[in-house]
């Protein structure tokens, strides 16, 4: 485990002069296209989800399409946990090529958009976090109560319809020089398709009824996307405005333990920035991370290698003073 600074906030940049490659379809500036896509994509699946209760209540829900939400939500969280968050973003562990492009397939197919602008968008969040310059600040607008409201629509989807983007040659140039990232992260319309067509098409061949096809969109694509895209966004809106803060991190994220299960581990938020690249963030007792024990699992298998777990000091040497103090007393206790 390194003891370096963790956070990205120089990330590496070309040193030979040359121009960087686009990445991404639209490069720096979100066009007009762009906008209305990225609308559609979110306004339809989130009807579907609002109309889930509904559905289910009228017509019910069968098992296969239950299983295919949970599947297909499960396998976007963790390509987007693990994957373009723990490895590609912060470098919490490398991982041989087989592994590297599944994840970045696996998250690819969350539907948030090319892996090299998401990572190019959260190195930038870190350099910023909850000061000028973060995309994504809930205090964007001030600390009032109306500003704060207004300030959780921007950090929980408000950002992502700024034309300006995030420089990709300067916060992601490492992904935008690996031809197979570059190649993954411009095929995300192909990897949307193969996301939100296989689990109609799946439902289709085993119930052998168009009824069948159907409900499999309907929950393992649109309610499925929907729900995952709303986990994700709360860890910029709802884990940088409140829950507990044990460890110091100069902005205000904070843990939600609610969250903790359908983010796959990510809303342990307050350690993560206290320790951007440790891959665990759920430290404590009984603090679910599953992202953590797939990137152990994948460790073992010889998949993973270089993961930077958190020792126990360099958790303690990243508490707030309190919480220090508190611990050892309970510790003493416990001897005597």
């Amino acid at each position: 485990m390194t003891t370096s600074s963790d956070v990205i906030d120089d990330p590496p940049n070309p040193t030979d002069g040359t121009a960087l490659p686009s990445a991404t379809l639209g490069g720096d500036q979100k066009r007009s296209i762009e906008q209305i896509t990225l609308l559609l994509f979110i306004v339809v699946p989130f009807l579907a989800l609002l109309a889930a209760v509904p559905m289910a209540w009228g017509w019910g829900v069968s098992w296969l399409d239950l299983g295919l939400l949970v599947f297909f939500y499960f396998l976007g969280c963790h390509g987007i946990t693990i994957g373009f968050h723990r490895h590609f973003t912060h470098g919490a562990f490398k991982a041989k090529k087989p592994l590297r492009v599944a994840l970045a397939i696996a998250g690819s197919m969350a539907v948030e958009g090319p892996l090299v602008r998401w990572v190019a968008d959260h190195r930038k969040h870190h350099r910023f976090s909850d000061a000028e310059g973060d995309p994504h600040s809930p205090w964007r607008y001030g600390e009032t109560i109306p500003a704060l409201l207004k300030g959780l629509w921007w950090a929980h989807v408000g950002w992502m319809f700024d034309k300006e983007q995030t420089p990709q040659d300067k916060y992601a140039p490492d992904l935008i020089k690996d031809p197979t990232m570059r190649r993954i992260s411009r095929q995300f319309v192909l990897w949307t398709t193969v996301s939100l067509l296989l689990p109609p098409l799946i439902g289709g061949l085993v119930t052998l009824s168009w009824w069948g096809t159907f409900t499999a969109f309907f929950w393992g694509s649109l309610v499925r996307v929907a729900l995952l895209h709303h986990v994700t966004w709360s860890i910029n809106s709802i884990c940088h405005a409140v829950g507990k803060r044990p460890f110091k991190s100069r902005d205000r994220s904070g843990n939600v333990w609610w969250l903790s299960v359908l983010s796959c581990g990510e809303s342990w938020h307050n350690l993560h920035h206290a320790d951007p690249t440790s891959a665990r963030h759920g430290v404590e007792r009984g603090q679910l991370d599953s992202s953590a024990r797939l990137i152990r699992w994948f460790e073992l298998l010889g998949w993973a290698y270089d993961v930077r777990w958190p020792s126990r000091s360099r958790i303690d040497s990243r508490r707030n003073t309190g919480q220090v103090r508190s611990r050892r007393r309970k510790e003493t206790v416990k001897a005597a």
